[in-house]
């Protein structure tokens, strides 16, 4: 087995040194611009971006676990890089409950990660995510599945920006007869949030909210919003505010309404594919 070295940025797209990472076996993490992909001996083990709800979020919010339950594990398995052993252990989660949040928290993050493609920004050899062992994936399926879920939305609507852009309605329509999940998402569009965060803020699979936010704009009723330059201040500004502090440690943060019911069957499909391999 060829021994991965710590890498720098290169023009290689994420998804080609994937692919060579892989061949090697290589275990660590891969960052690119919208996020991280963990690898252990050449297959995906997680994937996280901060375009997507963390598993935390995702399993506390959906009732699956208390968030008590969350920080618990965090705290007593944190630093060994076993957070998910320990919510199975500890009896606060069931095995196939955990590994189904799992896979819909890493496919979602591997498409932002790799919808467009771009260039690794380094590979760091021997690093693991605190989350620990849970499913790992072929990298080939991680590829297939973001190439599959960028066709789809693709077919719904073409305009990549939905995915990204604050995203506005347009003045004059209609949004009646709406599926409820899809009037839930169209109440968060105001011109300011965009996909991800509209997908944080109901506390939802970000994916299934790209799908309903296409629909959205495929039947007119919303648009990817085009920034206004800021008129020139006839003064000097005022000192910027500083930013609130962001904490580094993993874990739930609080959302204002309940969450979507996750794709369950989906997830159960991909997960009966995998245990085929």
């Amino acid at each position: 087995m060829i021994t991965p070295t710590r890498t720098s940025r290169t023009d290689e797209p994420a998804s080609a040194l994937l692919g060579t990472l892989a061949a090697q076996g290589a275990s660590g993490a891969l960052s690119t611009e919208a996020g991280i992909v963990y690898l252990a001996a050449g297959r995906v083990v997680h994937v996280e971006s901060a375009l997507t709800p963390d598993i935390g979020d995702l399993l506390t919010h959906s009732g699956a676990l208390p968030p008590d339950g969350w920080w618990e594990a965090i705290d007593e398995a944190g630093r060994d890089c076993r957070v998910g052993r320990q919510l199975v252990d500890s009896g606060h989660l069931a095995a196939g409950a955990l590994e189904l949040c799992h896979l819909g928290a890493l496919f979602d993050a591997a498409y932002f990660v790799l919808a467009h493609d771009g260039p690794a920004l380094r590979f760091r050899p021997g690093a693991t995510h605190w989350l620990g062992a849970v499913r790992a994936v072929p990298v080939d399926s991680v590829l297939r599945e973001s190439r599959r879920r960028r066709e789809q939305l693709h077919h719904i609507w073409p305009e990549p920006a939905i995915d990204l852009a604050p995203l506005a309605r347009v003045p004059g329509t209609d949004p009646a007869d709406l599926p409820a999940r899809r009037s839930r998402i169209l109440a968060q569009v105001d011109g300011v949030r965009t996909a991800a965060q509209i997908a944080t803020a109901l506390a939802c699979r970000t994916f299934h909210t790209l799908v309903e936010l296409r629909r959205l704009a495929a039947a007119g009723l919303i648009v990817p919003e085009v920034p206004v330059p800021a008129p020139a201040p006839a003064s000097a500004p005022a000192p910027a505010l500083a930013p609130a502090p962001v904490s580094a440690e993993p874990g739930p943060a609080l959302r204002p309404t309940a969450p979507d019911e996750p794709d369950t069957a989906l997830l159960r499909r991909l997960l009966h594919a995998l245990e085929a391999l």
